[in-house]
């Protein structure tokens, strides 16, 4: 299964001695490279029928990040956001000045054929909007770094151009030492309106609430308001919550004791 093997991966990093940021890189590289999950090679079709892939990357020591936006060449986006965070001064990158700077960096640029799905071409053709998907990926390393990535082809149907929350720090992805790392999956622009997984965090700052209890109060309030979503949240002691209101979400853990759960449903 996909998620087991991005499990696999990321954890293996872990319990290398690596770094958080290397886990959530190589995880969510993984679930890229499979194209059954909506990011990289199995990225959704906009309205013109083309793919645009977002990403982001967030290193919760010192709350750098880097992100990318609407590139279709790009084998891996989480890697060119991370090379963003890295070795640029900037944050957020779109389109071919994106593109442009994996190339500078050497990073795999491939003909967008690469990306092509008969079935998903299919589906945008049969006009089935605002159907959402997402992969990410949190890690918490030996020294206590936390790391979150996000990256997706965003929404079958969507406008060419259009940039859900994905790539953008504080409404999809957010890290935080000392505090907890998020990653979400929904309808983005409502993530980003109520910037969702820094919210998250906020709650469990200010106002001491567990990582359940936070998690489970803003998805609660994104379901009011017919919202759907869906985050995974770790906190400083390790502590896990995948909380979402949709029928299942694809989404795995394993900790340093050996505790491993996989599923789909709820």
């Amino acid at each position: 299964m996909g998620l087991k093997e991005a499990l696999d991966r990321g954890f293996h990093v872990l319990e290398s001695g690596g770094s958080s940021l290397d886990a959530v890189e190589i995880a969510i590289s993984a679930l890229e490279d499979n194209p059954l999950f909506n990011a990289g090679r199995g990225s959704v079709y906009t309205k013109d029928e083309k793919q645009e892939m977002d990403a982001s990357i967030m290193n919760g020591k010192d709350q750098d990040a880097g992100a990318v936006a609407s590139v279709s060449r790009v084998k891996n986006p989480i890697k060119l956001a991370r090379y963003i965070m890295e070795h640029t001064k900037h944050v957020l990158m779109a389109g071919q000045g994106a593109e442009k700077i994996a190339k500078q960096g050497k990073l795999e640029l491939v003909d967008p054929s690469y990306f092509y799905s008969e079935e998903k071409l299919k589906r945008v053709r049969k006009q089935k909007a605002k159907e959402i998907g997402t992969v990410g990926a949190l890690a918490m390393d030996k020294f206590g770094n936390i790391a979150a990535g996000t990256s997706t082809g965003g929404m079958t149907n969507k406008l060419p151009g259009r940039i859900g929350d994905s790539p953008i720090i504080g409404a999809g992805t957010w890290a935080q030492n000392n505090v907890c790392g998020v990653s979400g999956t929904g309808h983005g622009e409502y993530f980003i309106r109520y910037n969702v997984a820094r919210e998250i965090c906020a709650r469990m700052e200010y106002l001491g609430l567990s990582v359940g209890e936070s998690t489970s109060q803003v998805i609660g309030q994104l379901t009011t308001m017919g919202v759907n979503g869906g985050v995974i949240v770790l906190d400083k002691n390790g502590k896990i919550s995948m909380e979402f209101n949709t029928d299942g979400m694809a989404r795995a853990y394993r900790n340093s004791k050996g505790e491993e759960m996989v599923a789909i449903y709820k």
